[in-house]
Protein backbone atom coordinates (compact mmCIF):
# COMPACT_ATOMS: atom_id res chain seq x y z
CA UNK A 1 0.00 0.00 0.00
CA UNK A 2 1.70 3.58 -1.02
CA UNK A 3 2.88 5.67 2.14
CA UNK A 4 2.54 9.23 1.63
CA UNK A 5 5.18 11.54 2.92
CA UNK A 6 3.67 14.63 3.70
CA UNK A 7 6.76 16.84 3.91
CA UNK A 8 10.09 16.33 4.93
CA UNK A 9 12.42 16.61 8.50
CA UNK A 10 15.26 18.45 8.28
CA UNK A 11 18.16 17.65 9.93
CA UNK A 12 20.83 18.91 11.47
CA UNK A 13 23.99 19.14 8.72
CA UNK A 14 27.75 18.92 9.06
CA UNK A 15 29.64 21.49 7.72
CA UNK A 16 30.14 25.25 7.55
CA UNK A 17 28.68 27.14 6.82
CA UNK A 18 25.52 25.45 7.48
CA UNK A 19 23.85 23.43 4.87
CA UNK A 20 20.21 22.12 4.87
CA UNK A 21 19.10 18.68 4.60
CA UNK A 22 15.63 18.03 4.17
CA UNK A 23 14.73 14.37 4.68
CA UNK A 24 12.23 12.40 2.98
CA UNK A 25 12.24 9.11 3.14
CA UNK A 26 14.74 7.30 5.38
CA UNK A 27 15.51 6.52 9.43
CA UNK A 28 14.34 10.00 10.66
CA UNK A 29 11.52 10.77 8.48
CA UNK A 30 9.33 7.87 7.58
CA UNK A 31 11.29 4.99 9.77
CA UNK A 32 13.17 3.34 6.89
CA UNK A 33 16.37 1.76 7.15
CA UNK A 34 16.38 0.43 3.49
CA UNK A 35 16.92 4.10 1.90
CA UNK A 36 17.54 7.07 2.44
CA UNK A 37 16.38 10.34 -0.01
CA UNK A 38 16.98 13.56 1.05
CA UNK A 39 17.32 16.80 -0.62
CA UNK A 40 20.33 19.42 0.02
CA UNK A 41 20.91 22.81 -0.38
CA UNK A 42 24.41 24.02 0.28
CA UNK A 43 25.83 27.46 0.22
CA UNK A 44 28.69 28.96 -1.50
CA UNK A 45 31.57 28.00 0.79
CA UNK A 46 30.03 24.88 2.66
CA UNK A 47 32.06 21.60 2.97
CA UNK A 48 32.07 18.85 5.31
CA UNK A 49 34.78 16.89 6.66
CA UNK A 50 35.70 13.63 4.40
CA UNK A 51 33.82 10.45 5.44
CA UNK A 52 34.43 6.88 4.84
CA UNK A 53 30.26 5.67 4.46
CA UNK A 54 29.09 1.77 4.52
CA UNK A 55 26.92 3.08 2.07
CA UNK A 56 26.47 3.77 -1.57
CA UNK A 57 25.32 7.43 -2.69
CA UNK A 58 23.78 8.35 -5.43
CA UNK A 59 23.53 12.14 -6.02
CA UNK A 60 21.68 13.92 -8.68
CA UNK A 61 22.46 18.14 -8.45
CA UNK A 62 19.36 20.39 -9.57
CA UNK A 63 21.03 23.56 -9.17
CA UNK A 64 24.48 24.79 -9.10
CA UNK A 65 27.97 22.98 -8.82
CA UNK A 66 28.63 19.85 -6.10
CA UNK A 67 32.47 19.30 -5.83
CA UNK A 68 33.11 15.47 -5.15
CA UNK A 69 36.34 14.05 -4.05
CA UNK A 70 37.71 11.06 -3.27
CA UNK A 71 41.07 9.50 -2.80
CA UNK A 72 41.98 9.02 -6.63
CA UNK A 73 40.14 11.99 -8.11
CA UNK A 74 38.15 15.41 -7.74
CA UNK A 75 34.80 15.72 -9.76
CA UNK A 76 32.70 18.31 -10.40
CA UNK A 77 28.81 17.35 -10.89
CA UNK A 78 26.70 20.53 -12.47
CA UNK A 79 23.15 20.94 -12.29
CA UNK A 80 21.56 17.55 -14.29
CA UNK A 81 24.50 15.35 -13.82
CA UNK A 82 24.61 13.00 -11.27
CA UNK A 83 27.66 10.76 -9.39
CA UNK A 84 27.64 7.61 -7.45
CA UNK A 85 29.85 6.80 -4.70
CA UNK A 86 30.16 3.22 -3.23
CA UNK A 87 30.33 2.27 0.24
CA UNK A 88 34.32 1.84 1.53
CA UNK A 89 35.40 4.60 -0.65
CA UNK A 90 36.59 7.76 1.41
CA UNK A 91 34.95 11.13 -0.30
CA UNK A 92 34.44 14.56 0.76
CA UNK A 93 31.98 17.22 -0.32
CA UNK A 94 32.34 20.98 -0.80
CA UNK A 95 30.26 23.95 -2.50
CA UNK A 96 33.27 26.17 -3.39
CA UNK A 97 31.28 27.90 -6.59
CA UNK A 98 29.63 31.47 -6.03
CA UNK A 99 25.97 29.74 -6.19
CA UNK A 100 26.05 26.62 -3.82
CA UNK A 101 24.16 23.68 -4.80
CA UNK A 102 20.73 22.21 -4.51
CA UNK A 103 21.03 18.31 -5.01
CA UNK A 104 19.54 15.35 -4.04
CA UNK A 105 21.00 12.17 -2.21
CA UNK A 106 19.66 8.91 -2.30
CA UNK A 107 21.89 6.58 0.29
CA UNK A 108 22.00 2.42 0.42
CA UNK A 109 21.03 1.40 3.16
CA UNK A 110 19.80 4.66 4.60
CA UNK A 111 22.35 6.97 5.58
CA UNK A 112 22.71 6.66 9.24
CA UNK A 113 25.18 8.60 11.85
CA UNK A 114 26.99 5.21 13.07
CA UNK A 115 27.47 4.24 9.64
CA UNK A 116 29.17 7.42 7.98
CA UNK A 117 32.41 7.18 9.59
CA UNK A 118 33.63 11.07 9.27
CA UNK A 119 37.03 11.75 9.32
CA UNK A 120 38.12 12.97 13.09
Amino acid sequence: MPRLIASPTRVEAVGTPPKTIEEFVGRVNSGDAEVSIARMTSPSGWSEPGQTPEFAEYTVVLRGELVVETRGETSRVGAGQAIVTEPGEWVRYSTPGSEGAEYVAVCLPAFSPSTVHRDA
